[in-house]
């Protein structure tokens, strides 16, 4: 609530990466304002506010240049740099799922941070080092039929049980957006995941000479009741590796039961070769028409 004598703003908001996947923190903001009795709105620009949120998460998304009617811009997300947070206030929010008409599905983090210190990878950067609980479900999730987990790692938490028990009590279907570490996997662990109501698994092989990350995947594959199709596996390409490396890394996930799907560090830079591989690998169509990379034009 406001302080008595506050005058009400008028609030726009800006979702620089586009629409294509809703922003946490603008959603968190719009309940924020909407609490204090503050009017949000997706920012036009002939429309003048006394303030306008501008949230980028991609760095390659370019800005948005639009001379919006406000002398207030403030701008946030990893689009933009590592450093800013939304305030504590801001942060305990429950999201506003309706500035994106969204009505039955939950986003949201239980856990921050990863002790992995990829180098490809901002989150011990910007979260820490270690992956520790941020929040309870009930705080994003209030009985949509759809989780989305947006966790950074979430086995590596010490809280991990308590937080998978709470995923298996909510009966909702769960989607791990950022993958499962499988070097953390347990049969425990499995377990309680398998548990989980879920339509998709995703993990990842990053390091070719990683040989205890597809030991891994070779022994829990049969822990999880999901088909091929539905346990996918990044591989990530462009970074650290050759293309022999990138070739033999799919085949031998598909081999073992696994989807593969290549992800492309710094796509702009890539070489043919491995532009080539990530549309044959992708399209699933071309992929299983056509098993051998050596004979797709």
């Amino acid at each position: 609530m406001r302080s008595e004598g506050e005058k009400e703003m008028r609030i726009g908001l800006v979702d620089v990466d586009g629409h294509n996947f809703p922003n946490l923190a603008l959603m968190k903001l719009a309940t924020y304002h909407k609490q204090r009795g503050d009017e949000v709105e997706w920012a036009f620009p002939l429309l003048p506010y006394d303030r306008v949120y501008m949230a980028k998460v991609f760095t390659f998304t370019q800005d948005d240049i639009t001379a919006y009617q406000t002398d207030d811009i403030v701008r946030g997300g990893t689009g933009y740099d590592l450093q800013s947070k939304l305030p504590a206030d801001v942060e305990k929010c429950y999201p506003n799922y309706s500035i994106y008409g969204i009505t039955d599905t939950a986003y949201g983090y239980l856990t921050r941070g990863c002790p992995r210190g990829c180098k490809f990878c901002i989150v011990a950067t910007k979260e820490g080092c270690q992956s520790k609980k941020v929040a309870s479900l009930e705080n994003f999730w209030r009985g949509q039929k759809y989780i989305k987990l947006l966790d950074p790692n979430l086995l590596a938490c010490p809280d991990w049980k308590e937080l998978m028990q709470q995923l298996i009590d909510s009966k909702a279907w769960v989607d791990f957006t950022q993958g499962l570490d499988i070097r953390l996997m347990t049969a425990e662990k499995a377990d309680m995941i398998q548990q989980c109501k879920k339509k998709m698994l995703h993990f990842a092989w990053d390091n070719p000479e990683d040989e205890l990350t597809f030991e891994k995947l070779k022994e829990y594959r049969k822990a999880f009741s999901l088909p091929d199709d539905k346990c996918k596996v990044y591989v990530l390409t462009n970074f650290n590796s050759t293309h022999e490396q990138d070739l033999e890394r799919v085949y031998r996930l598909r081999d073992i039961g696994y989807d593969p799907f290549v992800m492309v560090y710094e796509k702009w830079n890539a070489p043919k070769e491995t532009r080539r591989l990530q549309r044959w690998c992708n399209n699933k169509v071309i992929f299983r028409a056509e098993p051998d990379f050596a004979k797709y034009k």
